[in-house]
């Protein structure tokens, strides 16, 4: 089993590229099996899950090439419904193919989705969406069995501004005969990533990006070449790395509405932040200070997907941080590893508090999920000694080649078999 040891106590400084986002293209991926057409995506990192998803197309009869950061995937030959069930158990995010396959074919095979263990994340809200657009769904044994012989154009009120039940719905809409409503649709960036790559394949979606989405069912798709928004929280990422260590980096290839809520706490913890068009500088304090309240809610509000990556900068703060997380349950896991760095955190159900002290030190931690993951290796870098953290594959779903970039901003890292 791989893992990442880090020698604390270095300043980073330097210039990092933010890569294509994750969450991002997996839904872009996913939608390639709609139109029967060829789609070559560009800016796509170089992650575990993207790997898992090329698996499904090709499992499902597609053709795929990958070249650098750039994938072409011709969906013309697809000729099976099941989705492989070990590739849906390593990824959750591997359930909104269940819309686009619907879309295709009108029929697909699925077990229940896998991932990081962040607690319980039902997709009852994505069947509920299916079936209000026609489909039959059977779910027994461990798996869903979706069948339409039409999707039809409906109103979806969802219950809860859920991402992927969002892109399950518009996904499956693409292809409905009529107009598609989706109402207290999620408003993430990555939605409106999705509806752009779609409209430029043909599709004709609105609204992305605010609570209402229209999708106007169309027939045909053509084929189309398309390039992923940056990581959002990636770049998030990096910037608490310059603010953990007091740092100095310059984070390039970004779009700063994106990163709002993140900058707005970081800039309260004592970062100066710096910005363009499509980049920021982050100067780290010398110490940061605590965070009153951080509560994690769905875009534009603080993202869930840093709420690790917060908490590891504010174990060293001068002061006490509430950490309060809306968005799933069981997300604190990192918690008990920073404890044995040294933290002080008490959990309160969904609310951490976290008393910062004046140094942490070096610990042989485990990754108990992606972004879990990448705290440990951030409070590592602070961290007095030597830090190993285990279950490096966690960290690799969702960060291209991690610990080199922060070798080459100066951080003590390596990782080893």
């Amino acid at each position: 089993m791989e893992k990442i040891i880090v020698e604390g106590g270095r300043r980073l400084t330097g210039e990092v590229c933010v890569t294509g986002a994750k969450n991002a293209v997996l839904p872009i991926l996913a939608a390639t099996v709609i139109g029967a057409n060829e789609s070559t995506i560009f800016n796509v990192p170089n992650l575990k899950d993207v790997d898992v998803m090329e698996k499904i197309l090709l499992s499902l009869g597609c053709n795929v090439k990958r070249m650098d950061n750039m994938m072409w995937v011709d969906s013309k030959p697809l000729d099976k419904i099941k989705i492989p069930e070990d590739l849906v158990s390593e990824m959750r995010s591997s359930i909104i193919l269940m819309g686009a396959m619907l879309a295709r074919t009108g029929e697909v095979v699925v077990s229940y989705p896998g991932g990081c263990e962040i607690g319980p994340r039902p997709i009852d809200m994505h069947l509920k969406a299916l079936r209000e657009l026609g489909a039959d769904i059977e779910e027994s044994h461990g798996f869903i069995y979706a069948k339409a012989a039409e999707l039809k154009g409906c109103e979806i009120q969802l219950d809860y501004p859920s991402v992927g039940a969002t892109e399950n719905a518009i996904l499956a809409a693409t292809r409905a005969k009529g107009t598609t409503i989706i109402r207290n649709a999620a408003r993430e960036p990555e939605i409106v990533d999705l509806q752009n790559f779609l409209n430029k394949a043909g599709a004709k979606i609105s609204g992305a990006g605010t609570s209402v989405v229209m999708v106007e069912g169309v027939d045909k798709f053509h084929d189309v070449s398309y390039t992923t928004m940056p990581d959002r929280i990636v770049a998030g990422t990096y910037m608490v790395a310059s603010a953990i260590t007091g740092g100095e980096i310059v984070v390039k290839n970004i779009v700063i509405d994106h990163l709002q809520a993140t900058i707005a706490k970081l800039k309260e913890a004592g970062s100066l932040i710096y910005y363009d068009n499509d980049s920021l500088k982050i100067v780290g304090p010398k110490r940061p200070n605590s965070i009153e309240m951080i509560q994690t809610l769905p875009y534009p509000g603080f993202p869930t997907d840093m709420q690790a990556q917060i908490m590891a900068l504010l174990t060293i703060a001068n002061g006490t941080s509430i950490i309060s997380e809306t968005v799933f349950e069981n997300r604190f896991k990192h918690a008990e590893e920073l404890i044995k760095m040294g933290a002080s955190i008490k959990l309160f159900g969904n609310v951490a508090v976290v008393k910062g002290v004046k140094e942490l030190t070096g610990a042989k931690t485990t990754a108990k999920d992606l972004r879990g993951g990448a705290c440990l290796v951030l409070a590592g870098l602070a961290a007095k000694g030597i830090t190993v953290v285990e279950n490096v594959y966690h960290i690799e779903r969702g960060y291209e080649n991690f610990h080199e970039e922060l070798r080459k901003l100066g951080a003590e890292i390596r990782k080893v078999e």
